[in-house]
């Protein structure tokens, strides 16, 4: 039985005076599943996520979240509807700790971005406190909680913003290049994180270029090239598929 579309895009385009980085892509994305946004460098991917995200305002085209309309909503206004998204390079304050830096989660939605530090003017809650605690345990940071976020490695940073992310309770969770920069294992160990965010009943989009990481994680994918969709299927229908071999794959495959 078909599930219910969580996030809707309806012709959506950006346009860089006269690049075309995201061109009429219609995409839906179903409540509960793990989807996979796949394509080669420049394809634009990150263009779309961002437009998705707030963080670039779309040249045509509209985007509903749960049948509403957002196309034109600031960042925190999405970020309080349920969406939370990470950065293809961790986006932390690195010289507060990791805790800190997943307690700003906790007003996200509340304030714009740019005054995220607020929060940090006043005393928090013991309740929320916890919160981002229970989350670095979840996300297996929980004793590096007084740690500074910039001295953590690279995957470690790494899972301390999908933990902020977290705190944000989202319905809609979009990874942009999560498993960029790691190790075999430790792309192994992300994945399982990805599968127990999943198993939390939420909704779950990743921005991939390695083809063989979002594979084993994705119940669907969705193939972009220069700023175009491609393909869309299951993993298997878009491996096959005679488009994503000729612009992405490679004929080796």
């Amino acid at each position: 039985m078909k599930r219910l579309a969580i996030l809707t895009l309806d012709s959506v385009s950006k346009r860089f005076s006269q690049l075309s980085a995201v061109d009429a892509v219609s995409l839906h994305i179903e409540e509960g599943e793990v989807r996979g946004l796949v394509g080669p460098n420049g394809a634009g991917k990150t263009t779309l996520f961002n437009v998705v995200t707030g963080f670039l305002r779309p040249s045509g085209g509209r985007i509903l979240f749960r049948d509403r309309n957002i196309t034109f909503a600031p960042v925190h206004a999405r970020v309080r509807r349920g969406i939370a998204r990470t950065f293809q390079t961790p986006q932390l304050f690195a010289d507060m700790s990791a805790r800190d830096n997943v307690l700003i989660g906790a007003d996200a939605g509340r304030i714009p971005r740019s005054n995220w530090l607020f929060p940090f003017a006043r005393p928090t809650s013991h309740a929320v406190i916890d919160k981002a605690d229970a989350i670095l345990d979840f996300v297996q940071l929980g004793s590096e909680a007084h740690a500074p976020a910039g001295e953590l490695p690279y995957a470690s940073q790494k899972r301390l913003e999908i933990a902020r992310a977290l705190m944000t309770d989202p319905q809609l969770l979009l990874l942009d290049e999560p498993a960029a920069g790691m190790i075999p294992v430790e792309v192994m160990a992300l994945n399982e994180l990805i599968e127990r965010i999943r198993l939390q009943s939420r909704t779950i989009v990743v921005v991939e270029h390695n083809m063989r990481v979002i594979m084993s994680v994705s119940d669907r994918l969705a193939v972009m090239e220069y700023g175009r969709l491609i393909a869309e299927g299951t993993p298997e229908e878009v491996r096959k598929d005679p488009k994503v071999i000729r612009a992405y794959l490679g004929t080796a495959h």
